[in-house]
């Protein structure tokens, strides 16, 4: 227990079995406040439950899949948007109007459905538009911070190498800049995510798991809503975890900047 010494003061370093040991003992802690919770919360026995039977006989494997698809389309063509205009505010003629797009953030997708159901129809295609407008909004806002902090003179580093302007932005804003592109994508990704469940409510074509949500929650089954919940919950860290994978796989060298505590 002396190993957890540390743990319990700021700016500490633990070593990773200790580590494992809060992260146990946080994880018995929660289990057992779940265990004595009011009588209205339905215990971890009747959740099981209730996520067998919604695997058997509503198909929430199926749903998970479906809703896993929408949102990697949606991702995707988020961060083409999103990487490209940020990109493109190192021209100054179209700075302004970029900069006006990142207010898109404060609109609700609620009050944009008709707009978008004119434009695209209904079904899948509005599901993706609504994604990715709510993605994009705050994806783009991050990655114009991204671009503006990168120092001038790295800027002018580059220049005395002889690069032209476009082969600058390359070198240090776009591949300079990984790193912080890819925590941008992974945080983002999570707001997508979450937005995922409301999106699938407006339009309940195809289904989706925010759509078998939205029934469990019309019907007030809580056991049935804590286990969509605990599955939506599982499928969001393992994007995340896929994400970190992806940040340390492509730009290795970021990781020797930050030390964990």
């Amino acid at each position: 227990m002396a190993s957890l010494g540390p743990a319990l003061r700021p700016n500490q370093w633990v070593p990773r079995s200790a580590y494992l040991m809060l992260a146990g003992m946080w994880t018995v802690i929660i289990l057992l406040a779940w265990m004595v919770a009011p009588a209205f919360f339905p215990k971890p026995g009747r959740v099981i439950q209730a996520m067998s039977e919604m695997i058997s006989t509503q198909g929430l494997i199926a749903e998970l899949a479906t809703s896993l698809g929408l949102f990697a389309q949606s991702l995707l063509i988020a961060t083409i948007l999103s990487l490209g205009l940020a990109y493109l505010t190192v021209v100054a003629g179209i700075r302004p109007f970029i900069m006006a797009l990142t207010r898109a953030r404060f609109l609700s997708l609620v009050g944009l459905t008709f707009i978008f159901t004119m434009m695209v129809g209904g079904g899948r295609p509005l599901k993706v538009s609504l994604l990715v407008f709510g993605i994009s909004a705050f994806f783009l806002t991050s990655m114009v911070d991204v671009v503006a902090s990168v120092p001038r003179e790295k800027l002018d580093h580059a220049r005395t190498l002889r690069m032209g302007e476009w082969r600058v932005v390359w070198e240090v804003i776009v591949l300079g800049q990984m790193g912080a592109t890819l925590d941008v994508l992974r945080q983002n990704a999570a707001i997508g995510w979450m937005m995922l469940t409301m999106v699938e409510g407006i339009s309940r074509s195809e289904g989706g798991i925010g759509a078998l949500l939205m029934d469990q929650n019309k019907h007030f089954n809580l056991a049935a809503i804590i286990a969509v919940q605990i599955v939506f919950l599982i499928a969001g860290f393992f994007q995340d975890a896929f994400l970190a994978w992806l940040k340390a796989t492509v730009v290795p060298h970021a990781a020797l900047t930050t030390v964990r505590r």
